[in-house]
């Protein structure tokens, strides 16, 4: 089940050569379940960092992330990737190229007994729109079609958050336009807060409920309801 993403007053903060150097600083904004986020800015402002925060990959200098009522960092707590139930889905889509893309979709299922795994990977390609390309390879799906894949095995374990690190950059312009509006409308079948990081303005206002402007580590806009 979705559940609403909180930060305040996140810092993030690396010890360097000259002393302590921050990435992100006094960063505050919440996220309903179901809703989508985004975080636009250029490279460097600081969004992937936020986004690495949230998944676990980057502790927390000073304030809080919680998701639903439950603490995932803060100064004195850290809880570790694997317990938080937030799914990623990197740029580059990391399907294994030995797996069927059925396989690839049920690999972080291998605790469910074999019946109910299936549903849950039949169910998956169904709401991607690829219920027949099941036992295809990776090489024999085009570009698109192993995103949808890869967006298939992020939400195959019922995440309570799904994070999107500029997953379009790698596709072309006509690609990457059709697919946003797919994927934003695959992710409100499914129900699922979702929190997308890109530099691309049109992206975020097909893609996201709310977008967030960063510049230089800090949280300078939070608007709503840009796709709606």
């Amino acid at each position: 089940m979705s559940a609403t993403l909180q930060l305040d007053g996140v810092r993030i903060a690396y010890d360097g050569a000259r002393g302590l150097h921050t990435v992100v600083d006094g960063f505050s904004l919440a996220l309903d379940a179901g809703r989508i986020g985004c975080l636009l800015g250029p490279s460097g402002c600081g969004k992937t960092t936020v986004l690495r925060a949230i998944a676990g990959f980057e502790p927390v200098r000073a304030g809080q992330i919680r998701l639903g009522d439950k603490l995932l960092s803060s100064p004195t707590t850290h809880l570790p990737p694997e317990q938080r139930r937030v799914g990623m889905m990197f740029q580059e889509y990391a399907l294994f190229p030995h797996l069927t893309a059925a396989q690839n979709v049920g690999f972080g299922l291998r605790r469910l007994a074999r019946a109910e795994r299936d549903a849950r990977v039949a169910a998956m390609l169904a709401l991607v729109g690829l219920a027949e390309a099941g036992e295809r390879y990776p090489h024999e799906l085009s570009g698109g079609q192993q995103q949808r894949i890869a967006l298939a095995r992020a939400l195959a374990p019922a995440p309570a958050l799904l994070l999107l690190d500029e997953p379009f950059s790698n596709l072309d312009a006509g690609t990457r336009e059709r697919l946003t509006a797919e994927v934003r409308e695959i992710l409100k079948a499914a129900g699922q807060t979702a929190m997308l990081v890109t530099h691309n303005e049109a992206e975020a206002q097909a893609m996201a409920d709310h977008i967030g402007v960063m510049h230089n580590g800090r949280l300078t806009r939070w608007t709503g309801d840009a796709a709606e």
